[in-house]
């Protein structure tokens, strides 16, 4: 087992943070979505940024099944640009827009929920920070607020995993909600779904202790790696694009995510033949064609990793290494778990190679995220949707 740095020690924690906040989680989304508007939405959409979207893309499929609610998850700019000047005009509560900020002060996620309403939609920001901007301009407010990290890790700045995993609980508790007032699930539907949430820690638990010492093989033997590239479909490309973050954040190396699909049309030219590639599949919807992907990158030479559960056959066997998940988890609530080895391969890189999570923040970046160079919390916004 390796040392235990910032990173592994804020992955250590996510067991018992998920056990720690579902059930207030659950409490959060009964007070904020109430039962006229569970009865009254058509509409809804998902919002964000970074980490903030990456939860969103993993919760869309959840929304579909739970809630019985046509749901898109938007990138705050796109959404905010691009989408809000044409909201459908179908009356009070119709469009809901929940809009995800852990911080509750980033620029553009304040603008679309401020444009959503303009737009008559009914905005709802899910935040671990109730006094922030967002929350204040929200007409709902379901609060994400997490036990704080153990003393050791206090003030460092570690790439984030427990706020992630916060926003996905929560976007979880939100769906269940909605789709037990509509009665899409019946009660005994819906709290099995809240007990699966609940119940996730042990798989959670368990794939860490299975997944870290593979983590730490590959990043030992892949040492001479020019990028990552991080491959999933549905809730899996909002894992995909989580992991490529991490990986970004915590070892500077290039890294992206990309659709499975888009993955044979595009990735599968690239010139580099032994690019790291790690294929993120529940061997759901996507199994056949991510078996096929997975064929594809060991004929072309890539160095290929698969998270995929335990017991699954079709991809691995193309794989130079399995990262498997511990138990059974449904594809719509696998974002919780499947994020975990995406976590695991950041943190070893990082270890392996000697690398100063985010940069340091050196060469013109800031600690604040304000008044450096991305102006993140402090940019121009607009006050009126575009059509």
């Amino acid at each position: 087992m390796t040392n235990r740095s910032p990173m592994h020690q804020q992955i250590d924690t996510l067991p018992q943070l998920i056990r720690d906040i579902t059930r207030p989680f659950d409490r959060s989304a009964r007070e904020t979505f109430d039962f006229a508007l569970c009865h009254s939405v058509k509409r809804i959409y998902l919002v964000g940024c970074g980490d903030s979207y990456h939860a969103p893309v993993g919760a869309e499929l959840a929304f579909h099944q739970l809630t019985g609610v046509p749901t898109q998850a938007v990138s705050a700019l796109t959404f905010s640009r691009y989408l809000v000047g044409h909201l459908p005009a179908t009356g009070p509560n119709t469009n809901l827009v929940i809009v995800v900020s852990v911080s509750g002060v980033v620029s553009r996620s304040i603008e679309a929920l401020r444009l959503s309403q303009q737009m008559g939609a009914t905005a709802v920001a899910l935040t671990g920070a109730p006094n922030a901007p967002l929350a204040q301009s929200a007409d709902k407010v379901f609060q994400t607020t997490i036990p704080p990290l153990p003393d050791e890790l206090q003030g460092l700045h570690v790439p984030g995993a427990r706020s992630y995993l916060a926003s996905q609980v929560a976007l979880y508790s939100a769906a269940i909600r909605i789709g037990e007032v509509r009665g899409h699930l019946n009660t005994a539907q819906a709290d099995a779904r809240r007990a699966e949430l609940f119940n996730m820690a042990e798989i959670m638990e368990a794939t860490i202790q299975v997944c870290e010492p593979i983590a730490h093989d590959l990043m030992q033997t892949w040492t001479d790696i020019p990028e990552f590239v991080f491959v999933g479909a549905g809730p899996m490309y909002g894992v995909a694009m989580f992991s490529a973050a991490k990986m970004l954040e915590a070892s500077g190396d290039p890294a992206m995510a990309q659709e499975t699909e888009e993955w044979a049309h595009l990735q599968y030219f690239s010139a580099r033949a032994n690019t790291p590639t790690i294929l993120i599949s529940a061997a759901d919807h996507d199994a056949d064609r991510m078996a096929e992907i997975a064929r594809a990158t060991q004929a072309i030479g890539r160095r290929t990793a698969a998270i995929v559960p335990e017991d699954e056959q079709e991809i691995s066997r193309y794989a130079e290494a399995v990262l498997p998940i511990q138990g059974k988890v449904r594809e719509c609530f696998a974002p919780l778990v499947y994020s975990i080895p995406g976590e695991l391969l950041a943190a070893e890189r990082a270890a392996a190679i000697g690398a100063t999570y985010f940069r340091g923040f050196d060469g013109g970046r800031t600690v604040d995220w304000g008044d450096g160079a991305s102006r993140i919390r402090d940019s121009h916004m607009i006050d009126q949707a575009r059509r």
